[in-house]
């Protein structure tokens, strides 16, 4: 059955090519006079994109400060740095020139030069909601985290190594540009980290045992095989234009919420899973999704076998007979085949780290503290749940 839902995505998209020429004149039509520029490696700046950027703000008369050095994971010192110099200039608009991480900081800055009273990271570790925020928007470069048009941010406190999210509909960007050309210079391994981002924004909203519609069901699935496919095909053809396309206006429709109308609200246990993985030893974020997903989905499958099975008919291709639970398991082994054809791990030595079973337990409690003790749709998981998902993943 359905449930009742709230549809809300009120950003504006500018998608195609040479549309990152148009930035001035879409800040200037959201109310900005003094723009600070965020962006994270000098990829921007080397490749002319900053330029065309620069140049259109500056033809509207529009003042502006850059802002440089953001990292994946993004850190709560570039956000305190961005901070100060958004109110050394009076800012009164932010602009991300990148991916998530860049994103995900020009919001958390909106929201601490909004109240300039609190600290920002309050609203991360959610001792309180934040009551104002400053426009912001964003020329994309990397079609991963789908922040441009989402409602969440993520920031990571180095010092403990805590990555935490904070989502609220009022840091919705005004707009976002999205040309499919400023991905084409990425590594391979960046492309595919957020092809399998994108995959999984959508696979935490499918995967419930609270109810479902059929159209968004169909529109899930849809955007699934799409991604796969041309994910896939960017792995042999970085420059494919139509396949840049596609995965960008993926990302954004796979965390505007639209694959979850209807739901329970999705359940993002593998989200929270990784996110203790990338505070603890800085993995890229959609790798460390791939990495923890199949044993996340063994651990659970038996609890949302019908989604399962559904997903590995209807979205990995699975045909043939067979019970219920050795289809699902067939498709869980599609999909880790699919993630080995993109070269995404499948397990947490794939990826690279070897945590310790000390360290297991702490990302267990860590992941269970910011859940507020238990996270899950597909299967409610508690502590000791999140610590045997990490086991079976060495």
């Amino acid at each position: 059955m359905a449930n009742n839902f709230n549809y809300y995505s009120p950003t504006e998209v500018v998608f195609g090519k040479g549309t990152h020429a148009q930035t001035g004149a879409y800040v200037k039509k959201y109310g900005g006079t003094k723009l600070l520029i965020v962006y994270g490696s000098d990829r921007v700046l080397k490749n002319g994109v900053m330029d065309a950027v620069t140049e259109s703000v500056k033809t509207e008369g529009i003042t502006y400060e850059l802002l440089g050095g953001v990292v994946p994971n993004p850190h709560l010192s570039k956000v305190y740095e961005g901070i100060e110099l958004g109110k050394k200039m009076e800012a009164d608009f932010v602009l991300a020139v990148g991916g998530g991480s860049v994103i995900d900081t020009v919001k958390a800055i909106s929201y601490g030069l909004a109240e300039p009273e609190e600290d920002v990271w309050t609203l991360f570790a959610h001792t309180r909601t934040a009551k104002k925020f400053l426009p912001v928007a964003s020329v994309l470069t990397i079609a991963a985290a789908g922040s441009e048009t989402s409602n969440s941010c993520v920031i990571t406190k180095a010092d403990t190594k805590d990555k935490r999210a904070y989502d609220d509909d009022i840091s919705r960007p005004k707009f976002a540009i999205m040309n499919p050309e400023l991905t084409m210079s990425l590594p391979d391994y960046q492309t595919e980290c957020g092809c399998a981002d994108i995959m999984m924004h959508t696979m935490e909203r499918y995967f419930t045992n609270g109810g479902n519609m059929e159209l968004t069901d169909a529109i899930a699935e849809g955007l699934l095989r799409t991604v796969m496919t041309y994910a896939k095909i960017l792995h042999t053809d970085p420059e494919n234009y139509e396949a840049r396309a596609e995965v960008m206006w993926a990302g954004s429709l796979a965390h505007n919420n639209l694959t979850g109308c209807g739901n329970d609200g999705g359940d993002f246990a593998t989200h929270m899973l990784e996110h203790e993985m990338g505070g603890m030893f800085d993995v890229t974020h959609g790798a460390g999704l791939a990495a923890i997903w199949s044993s996340w989905a063994r651990y659970v499958c038996k609890d949302a076998l019908p989604r399962f099975e559904r997903y590995a008919r209807n979205v990995m291709g699975v045909t043939g007979e067979g019970t219920d639970e050795e289809i699902a398991e067939k498709g869980i082994q599609a999909m880790e085949s699919f993630y080995r054809e993109i070269n995404m791990p499948t397990n947490m030595q794939e990826l690279g780290i070897k945590p310790t079973d000390a360290q297991m337990r702490e990302m267990a409690k860590r992941c269970a503290a910011a859940c507020g003790g238990s996270q899950g749709s597909a299967k409610v998981l508690h502590e000791e749940d999140m610590y045997e998902i990490y086991k079976l993943s060495q």
